[in-house]
């Protein structure tokens, strides 16, 4: 019975003591607590074992007074984010820390765009940003008419030049500068060179992940050096994330041995394009291809453009003043190109009345000419000889003498590649012909710049707006008409 009162006096003066606890951690006086414990006992003994449990309730309530504060700061930051929340006060918006650097930027792209007009953008675009810069309209009245056309060639060369990279190895570093210098754009920063042992050495000192990148390099003498040095550069340049690789090849290396003429020889000229691309190269743009089924040793995931160098011929010649002229074909395989020749020359400059022959020339062996016979009339005519290449020469000077022999009145000779391989610059400089033009498609020498009778022009022009209208997705076939 005395247990069981006692047991009931503990549990009234437990309830009082959290009372009284909850009144004591509420005030500031932390004294007026521990005497109101003391209070609890009646007789002020004991209190030791009361303050113990009046430490632990005070933590219990100390710790629910926490976790109510807790909850109710949880509640009022769900109300910022569900404002739907009725009865709950929200605090105040956060600050975003980027609204003052966006203003800025906005202020200073506005500022800088005063003064240029802002075209529509043109489908063909490959940039999606359609804000581009035009002439200051206060300078618009001091230019020229050509100063405005070359003001807005470049305009539209810098529109679609943003990803676009220009790269060059060692085969005609001229070539590849005047290309650049056409298209307004710097060429790539590259070191292409050779190690103590003669391997080549590539490094690509630009970023080039996800750009459109171009090489130029012909696969001329040395060809072989010429051509590891390309096969590096694709390698290198799609292991570094380059998005699309087209290589620019002004002359093609082994296009002569594109079939089996006997047993147990290679066709390089397939070998070659399957070097390339297995090396990964997207794209393939050449002049004047020996054969234009070189163009089908190419799977179809690498589409070939083989420009023809012969509409850069077409002006200079369209410019003399000829008599009487014929176009004429040093073999049987050429046919094809001098009609061409022949066709531009009538189409452009209006002549009609040109004529077309063919010499038929019976080999020996390679690079030696046994026979050469004449196909067509050539008396009293001024004869244009149109080759793909000039190696030695020997066929050519050859020709040209069976034209002489014939009554031609004048003989000129055009051709894309000028390789004048041994004798060939002496041959051209001792012959009968009046003047042999070729193209920069190969880099020149001393020597061929010291022949009178060489006129070099330059394919540039026609690389360049090839480039261009492939990166802003233009015909190609335009460029011909």
């Amino acid at each position: 019975m005395n247990s069981s009162l006692l047991f009931s006096r503990k549990i009234f003066q437990s309830r009082k003591l959290a009372i009284t606890t909850k009144k004591a951690f509420s005030s500031s006086a932390s004294t007026d607590f521990f005497q109101s414990v003391r209070e609890c006992d009646g007789s002020g003994k004991g209190g030791e074992a009361f303050t113990a449990a009046a430490l632990v309730s005070a933590g219990l309530f100390l710790g629910a007074g926490r976790y109510t504060s807790c909850e109710q700061k949880r509640i009022v930051a769900d109300s910022d984010l569900y404002p739907g929340q009725a009865g709950v006060k929200r605090g105040p918006a956060p600050k975003d820390p980027m609204t003052v650097y966006a203003k800025m930027a906005i202020q200073r792209e506005s500022e800088g765009s005063k003064g240029f007009q802002t075209p529509t953008a043109q489908a063909t675009s490959p940039s999606t940003n359609t804000t581009v810069e035009k002439v200051s309209s206060k300078y618009i009245h001091e230019l020229t008419a050509d100063e405005l056309r070359i003001e807005e060639a470049t305009r539209k060369a810098k529109q679609h030049s943003g990803g676009l990279k220009l790269f060059s190895g060692n085969g005609n570093m001229a070539l590849s500068l005047e290309i650049a210098r056409q298209l307004g754009i710097n060429l790539g920063r590259a070191t292409v060179g050779k190690f103590a042992d003669g391997e080549a050495n590539v490094v690509i000192h630009e970023n080039v992940r996800g750009k459109d990148v171009y090489i130029v390099q012909p696969t001329c003498p040395p060809v072989n050096d010429n051509i590891m040095e390309l096969l590096l550069m694709v390698s290198t340049l799609r292991r570094a994330s380059a998005r699309r690789i087209t290589v620019v090849i002004p002359y093609y290396g082994y296009a002569r041995q594109d079939r089996k003429m006997q047993a147990r020889v290679p066709i390089s000229a397939a070998d070659v394009a399957r070097l390339m691309e297995a090396m990964g190269i997207d794209r393939v743009i050449a002049v004047d291809l020996h054969c234009g089924q070189i163009q089908g040793f190419f799977g179809p995931r690498v589409p070939v453009d083989n420009l023809d160098g012969g509409i850069v011929g077409l002006d200079y010649f369209g410019s003399k003043d000829l008599y009487n002229p014929v176009v004429v074909s040093p073999d049987a395989g050429g046919v094809y190109r001098a009609k061409k020749f022949k066709e531009g020359l009538a189409q452009k400059y209006d002549m009609q009345d040109i004529g077309l022959a063919m010499i038929v020339k019976q080999r020996a062996r390679a690079g030696s000419v046994d026979q050469m016979d004449l196909v067509g009339d050539v008396k009293g005519c001024d004869c244009i000889l149109v080759d793909d290449m000039i190696d030695t020469a020997g066929t050519l000077c050859k020709a040209a003498d069976v034209l002489v022999a014939n009554g031609a009145r004048r003989v000129f000779a055009f051709a894309s590649h000028g390789l004048l391989s041994g004798p060939g610059n002496d041959r051209i400089a001792n012959s009968k012909m009046e003047e042999v033009v070729i193209l920069n498609t190969i880099p020149t020498s001393p020597q061929r710049d010291a022949n009178e009778k060489l006129t070099e022009l330059s394919v540039a022009p026609l690389l360049a707006q090839a480039i261009f209208n492939i990166h802003a997705k233009k015909s190609i076939s335009a460029l011909f008409k």
